[in-house]
């Protein structure tokens, strides 16, 4: 496994020390890998929207009112 030193503030050190105090992580360590896990997850979960903003970005403009996409879009998700 690697290793990373890090600096960070008091109160950042004091959170995370609060943190693995509560019971819910091992250690400091185990609370960071938490973090950057969540991240990641976050990340994967909203590249689905830099994507379609991609394609909007690219397609021509819509001859569809707002109206019409929100009743299309109902309609398609039942």
């Amino acid at each position: 496994m690697a290793q990373m030193n890090v600096s960070i503030p008091d109160g950042l050190k004091n959170w995370a020390e609060t943190r693995v105090a509560d019971g819910r992580y091992a250690s400091t360590s185990d609370y960071i890998r938490d973090l950057i896990r969540r991240d990641q997850d976050a990340q994967r979960d909203i590249g689905w929207i830099d994507d379609a903003i991609d394609e909007g970005l690219a397609s021509p403009p819509s001859k569809r009112s707002v109206a019409q996409i929100v009743a299309s879009h109902r309609k398609a998700i039942g």
